[in-house]
Parts: C-alpha cells; sequence; structure tokens
C-alpha cells in the first residue's frame, strides 16, 4: 500500500469515528514524533490539520476535501 493510500484510509476512518461523536483526531508520527494532527468536526464536514514545529509553535489549517488534506500531511512527512 502506498503512502499516500494509507493516510486517506486513517482519514477516512476518522471520518467513520466521529459518526459517534461530534469530533474526532488522529495524530501523524515520524519515528514517533509526532508531526502534526489532524480533527475532522463530522457536524461541519471540516478537516482541521494542525502542525507541530520543532519551535513549540503550531499552525492549525482547515480543509473541506479529503484529498486536499491527504496531500499535505504526504508532504509534511516527506
Amino acid at each position: 500500500m502506498s503512502q499516500l493510500q494509507g493516510i486517506l484510509t486513517r482519514l477516512k476512518n476518522l471520518q467513520e469515528q466521529s459518526k459517534e461523536a461530534e469530533s474526532a483526531e488522529r495524530f501523524f508520527e515520524i519515528d514517533g514524533i509526532k508531526k502534526c494532527q489532524v480533527t475532522y468536526f463530522s457536524k461541519t464536514d471540516m478537516f482541521e490539520l494542525e502542525v507541530f514545529s520543532d519551535k513549540g509553535k503550531s499552525s492549525k489549517y482547515q480543509f473541506d476535501n479529503i484529498d486536499m488534506v491527504t496531500i499535505e500531511i504526504f508532504d509534511l512527512l516527506q
């Protein structure tokens, strides 16, 4: 399975989890270091990507398209 397909599968599972609650979240890591967190909000059908930096700050971005957030995560993990 390609890395893109793996990310997409995890995001689809995140959407399924959020049916039981208003939101669900998942972390993506490299070698045990958290690189980002994705939160899916079922009410608005939006993804929020929080990117962690080495300096302790984070940036948040919102997406309404699962493919776009998948590509952003893939680029971040490369």
